[in-house]
């Protein structure tokens, strides 16, 4: 009669399960990554801890430059700076007015996520810039400050804002006229859209500084910011156009067909079945040419606007405060980071809502 013993269940090899499994399979699968990863780690403890007691440990974080003892980074710098940084040269009283357009802002940007009525965030996409320019510039009971006062951080985010909120429904108009079966509507598109790619944006800021006023009659005040708006909106508009006509080759036929089967007009079709399948492949591109708009933002200081990167250079020539021009760029830096890093993760969270490849 055979006899069977049960043995006891033996745990599983660490390397076959959590971070040892991970490191195992991602960083030393063979000879070569396991070299590159050593290599990488090698490089890593070269660079890292500098920068660590440069940054943190060694910093200077209050006090008055005459105080600095040690060699890390001088922080009392930004701090001492900071409200020129954010707000340029906008009157301190009233900063307020640009925080609260803020909080607006962030408002309205949550609430997309969570309305699901159209025409609610229509009214909210046509209501939100009024608010916010007439908190900024002033009007309705509020003190009037000119957009010469206007500058850093609040300025870069204003230019990158509206020229990410206007040029988006131009560029879709643009690809579709560049698709449209009308001739002319199609040869302007074409026209306009390779002329505007095929010079630089700073190009077009000074044809947007110099050239846009000479169309209005003697006495006319053109706004400097206004029309810096301007050549940045129909730059970016170009660039969108193409995105997006790239999106709309993407869709198969019998998307197009379908739509015409439905007795869907050509309106109908693209609104309701088309544009929102090509818009959601386009989403990866559409953020990449906002960042690049976010980055190119630093060109209207050419025009004698200044942003928070033309502040740091602004600031840098008070004879108080010579010397601490690397602690202001690397400030500037690690809010571009920030910035441009938050719309990566956003759009990726948009992508992942909209996906239906399941």
């Amino acid at each position: 009669m055979a006899v069977y013993t049960i043995k006891k269940a033996e745990k599983a090899p660490l390397a076959s399960k959590g971070v040892l499994l991970w490191l195992r399979v991602n960083l030393f699968s063979d000879v070569t990554n396991s070299l590159f990863t050593l290599l990488g780690c090698y490089f890593i403890y070269l660079i890292v801890p500098p920068l660590i007691n440069w940054m943190i440990i060694d910093a200077t974080w209050s006090g008055t430059k005459e105080e600095i003892i040690n060699d890390g980074a001088r922080w009392i710098f930004i701090f001492e700076k900071f409200d020129q940084f954010i707000y340029g040269f906008y009157p301190e009283a009233l900063h307020w007015r640009p925080n609260l357009a803020a909080l607006i802002s962030i408002f309205f940007i949550l609430s997309m996520n969570f309305i699901s009525n159209l025409k609610i965030k229509i009214g909210l996409i046509l209501v939100y810039p009024i608010i916010s320019f007439v908190l900024i510039s002033g009007g309705f009971g509020l003190e009037i400050i000119p957009t010469e006062k206007w500058g850093g951080l609040m300025l870069t985010i204003l230019v990158a804002a509206v020229g990410i909120i206007v040029s988006f429904p131009i560029g879709i108009v643009l690809a579709l006229g560049r698709q449209s079966k009308m001739p002319i509507v199609r040869t302007l598109c074409i026209a306009f859209i390779e002329f505007i790619r095929g010079v630089p944006l700073i190009t077009i800021l000074f044809m947007a500084s110099v050239i846009l006023p000479l169309f209005f009659h003697d006495g006319i005040e053109f706004d400097k910011l206004l029309r810096a708006l301007i050549g940045i909106t129909l730059f970016q508009a170009a660039y969108i156009a193409e995105v997006v006509r790239g999106g709309l080759q993407a869709i198969p036929r019998g998307q197009y067909e379908a739509a015409d089967s439905l007795g869907l007009s050509y309106w109908q079709g693209m609104i309701l079945i088309i544009l929102p399948q090509a818009l959601k492949i386009s989403i990866p591109n559409l953020v990449g040419s906002f960042i690049s708009l976010f980055k190119d933002t630093t060109l209207v200081l050419i025009i004698g606007l200044f942003d928070v990167l033309a502040m740091v250079s602004l600031t840098n020539s008070d004879t108080n405060w010579l010397g601490f021009e690397v602690e202001g760029y690397v400030f500037v830096t690690m809010i571009y980071w920030v910035f441009c890093f938050s719309m990566s993760q956003y759009s990726k969270s948009i992508e992942r809502k909209y996906n239906t490849e399941h």
